[in-house]
């Protein structure tokens, strides 16, 4: 599934990410970051992130993704990158193609896409 030291990801409190979209943000455009990013709003465009990126439970994602690791607890329409993990959580919903080493979708997610898994 995923190993143990991907466990440090789902354990990440408000203070680790250096940008946090709250939920009453609504945003459109591309965002470029280099350190972990997490995601409570609207986000309409491109991510482009070397770190960890965390779409939490009531955010709303129309973008294609590029990161780290995803984490997906909310919804995600577009197609996503992740260089080492993307994990979908039960409550998570991505509609697209996903590019990565490791994928975990939690019983009850939703996924609607083509999944392509790459090589160390």
């Amino acid at each position: 599934m995923f190993d143990v030291k991907d466990s440090d990801f789902f354990d990440l409190e408000d203070d680790a990410f250096d940008t946090i979209v709250e939920n009453d943000i609504s945003f459109t455009g591309n965002i470029k970051m280099q350190k972990p990013f997490l995601i409570r709003g609207k986000i309409t465009g491109k991510i482009d992130t070397k770190s960890d990126l965390v779409i939490d439970t009531n955010a709303v994602v129309e973008a294609d993704i590029k990161a780290s690791r995803v984490l997906i607890r909310g919804k995600v329409k577009g197609n996503v990158h992740g260089e080492k993990l993307i994990f979908v959580t039960a409550s998570g919903s991505l509609d697209g193609d996903i590019i990565t080493q490791k994928v975990v979708l939690e019983p009850g997610s939703d996924f609607s896409g083509k999944c392509t898994m790459v090589k160390q």
